[in-house]
């Protein structure tokens, strides 16, 4: 959503009753109107050679067009993807045309056939608006649709709707390269999971009593994104140089486990840095480890090989998810040739960001 897209003045009092749109971009109305004529010129120009329109058949079905503007509009809508697009309103054609059949007058039979592909479409996980109006063009669309009967589901219906995605595929795959939708994931150093996981997202979103045209995966990498960016609009920059502690304690892969075990002690720390002859980062190793392990081992056989790394200059806003997501205690700062230059801990972001805190609560203090 970009700034414009907030109403104001009297717009913004009854924005919500009107529901009114983020404003897109020109960049992506060009798209959309380029893909759509593209995708409906080409859908219908080879409908029209792979099929005989007998009977006076439509080839090229209305609600096509409206896919067409999911497809193209809103592609990362999950009511624009494959299964949705087929998968709808193949089977809104096949309610449509089962309660036509059941029923026989269209116009009772329209109401129910509507109602009918909703519910089979939510039950078949490819719920499509356009699918309601191809239910409710099986069940109006005279003679010839009637007299195809369950092969219209297939001729012209599934065949339009596979036709459209194969051109929508290629179409979005030229200009931005992520159809069928792929959610961009928010990595943050050390890959290591936020505060909350995906199942908090989607247990939040199971309480909501309607269908969010969102994907789950979409919003967990939202909320990070904001989570990070607003913690960094009220506190700032502060980067790992700034806070990490250089004097750490080390040993070496080969040092037997009874002498890390005396450093330990000595240095009061709660791990150990691993390190080889040259002061690249080998890995890490814990005292709760340490504790357990056999005397008589070597540092190598018990360390973390794979601890969380990141630069001098990574934010400490990104060492949030990662510290506090319950598997990571420590990140170690290594410059670009992978050399020791400090650790962070738990202890040492907390202090960070308390000071922090209390720094903002003095500012805003009246003298």
């Amino acid at each position: 959503m970009t700034a414009n897209a907030h109403a104001s003045g009297p717009v913004a009092r009854f924005a919500h009753l009107i529901g009114i749109q983020p404003q897109t971009t020109p960049t992506r109305i060009a798209q959309a109107f380029l893909g759509a004529s593209v995708g409906i010129f080409l859908t219908g120009f080879v409908i029209h050679l792979g099929a005989a329109g007998g009977m006076g058949l439509p080839l090229l079905i209305a609600p096509i067009g409206a896919s067409a503007v999911l497809l193209f509009a809103v592609p990362a809508s999950p009511l624009a993807q494959p299964w949705a697009i087929v998968g709808g309103n193949t089977v809104s054609a096949l309610a449509g045309i089962a309660c036509l059949k059941l029923i026989g007058d269209p116009g009772y039979a329209a109401c129910l056939a509507v109602a009918s592909a909703i519910a089979a479409m939510s039950l078949a996980r490819c719920l499509h608006p356009p699918g309601g109006a191809v239910a409710l063009t099986t069940v109006i669309g005279g003679h010839a649709i009637a007299a195809a009967g369950w092969s219209f589901a297939l001729v012209p219906v599934a065949a339009d709707s596979v036709l459209l995605v194969v051109f929508g595929w290629l179409f979005n795959a030229a200009i931005r390269g992520n159809y069928p939708h792929r959610s961009a994931q928010y990595i943050a150093p050390g890959g290591a999971p936020a505060g909350f996981t995906i199942a908090d997202v989607e247990s939040v979103l199971a309480q909501y009593d309607e269908l969010l045209d969102v994907s789950s995966e979409d919003l967990d990498t939202l909320f990070r994104q904001v989570e990070a960016r607003a913690y960094r609009r009220l506190h700032g920059v502060i980067r790992c140089e700034t806070i990490m502690r250089s004097a750490i304690a080390s040993v070496r892969p080969a040092d037997p486990i009874a002498q890390a075990v005396m450093i330990l002690a000595k240095s009061g720390e709660r791990a150990l840095l691993v390190v080889d002859a040259d002061g690249h980062v080998e890995g890490l190793v814990s005292a709760g480890i340490l504790a357990t392990a056999a005397a008589t081992g070597t540092v190598a056989e018990v360390m973390n090989p794979s601890p969380c790394v990141v630069q001098p200059g990574t934010p400490i806003d990104d060492l949030l998810p990662i510290l506090s997501g319950g598997i990571y205690r420590e990140a170690v700062v290594v410059d670009s040739t992978g050399n020791l230059l400090g650790i962070i801990d738990q202890t040492d972001l907390l202090a960070t960001i308390w000071r922090g805190h209390i720094a903002e609560y003095i500012a805003g203090s009246p003298a």
